[in-house]
């Protein structure tokens, strides 16, 4: 057992190495409890130059999705004007496809708006994903989503805005500098100092390594608890058929005779 633990834990600090800040799971340690290198980011993915952040969050779930598909957010932040900030990265491009973009921004506006609040209230919201690809193929550093009156050509002026970051762009500005950074391994190759030493921290200081190969491990015991729950659902999902075939009976009545709860119904009402 020790000496499988020592292959598993030579095989994590090899991943390590290369690592970069647009894998997402390093991307959340990078910016773990680290408001101001949050702060430094999203001012340069957004252009707002004076953005202060007030509190920023690494995988934050969204309560109020019950009954929904859940969202869990990359990494959130809110700044002192009171806009909410969702920072993605998707590596594959399937995952940046425009409806999954429009989900992630609507679930937002749910979290943020409690009961008896006007639609005014609504927070400004920002919804950004960087993707490793040009999925626009434009040769653009970014891709600025944005509501408009086709009739008049005016902006709609909602408050949304859904931001593509192009993970490949190379140009010599700041956007540029940022982008090069997220595609580098080593710390040493990197232009922003702030992402750097970050980097540095976890790939070369102890205590930094540490927290990253527990982090991996945590991601392959979370990982292998999935596929067992999936196992889980299979077989139900199958038990669910076999008695809606022999007694012939409707999804809902299968799954009242199954007694699942009523919060995971719709889930596997969708598979029958």
């Amino acid at each position: 057992m020790n000496n499988q633990y020592e292959q598993e834990h030579q095989r994590d600090l090899q991943r390590l190495r290369g690592l970069r800040p647009i894998d997402d799971d390093f991307m959340r340690c990078l910016f773990k409890d680290n408001l101001p290198l949050a702060q430094l980011v999203l001012r340069i993915m957004t252009g707002i130059s004076d953005l202060v952040l007030l509190r920023e969050e690494t995988q934050k779930d969204l309560k109020r999705l019950v009954g929904a598909r859940s969202i869990c957010i990359d990494v959130f932040g809110e700044d002192s004007r009171g806009r909410k900030y969702d920072l993605e990265v998707q590596r594959a491009d399937s995952g940046a496809r425009p409806k999954r973009a429009r989900y992630h921004s609507s679930a937002m506006d749910i979290e943020y708006l409690n009961a008896g609040q006007e639609f005014e209230d609504l927070p400004e919201t920002y919804t950004i994903f960087v993707t490793e690809n040009d999925v626009f193929e434009q040769d653009l550093g970014f891709y600025p989503v944005e509501r408009m009156n086709l009739s008049t050509g005016k902006p709609f002026e909602d408050g949304e805005h859904i931001l593509y970051i192009n993970g490949q762009y190379q140009g010599e500005d700041e956007l540029g500098r940022l982008m090069h950074d997220f595609r580098c391994s080593s710390p040493d190759d990197m232009f922003i100092n702030e992402l750097a030493e970050r980097t540095r921290y976890f790939k070369e200081n102890p205590e930094g390594v540490e927290y990253m190969c527990k982090a991996m491990e945590d991601m392959r015991n979370e990982a292998l608890e999935r596929g067992l729950e999936r196992g889980k659902e299979e077989k139900l999902v199958e038990n669910l058929k076999s008695l809606m075939i022999t007694l012939k009976l409707t999804a809902q009545q299968a799954l009242d005779a199954l007694q699942v709860p009523m919060d995971q119904q719709s889930k596997y009402l969708s598979r029958l």
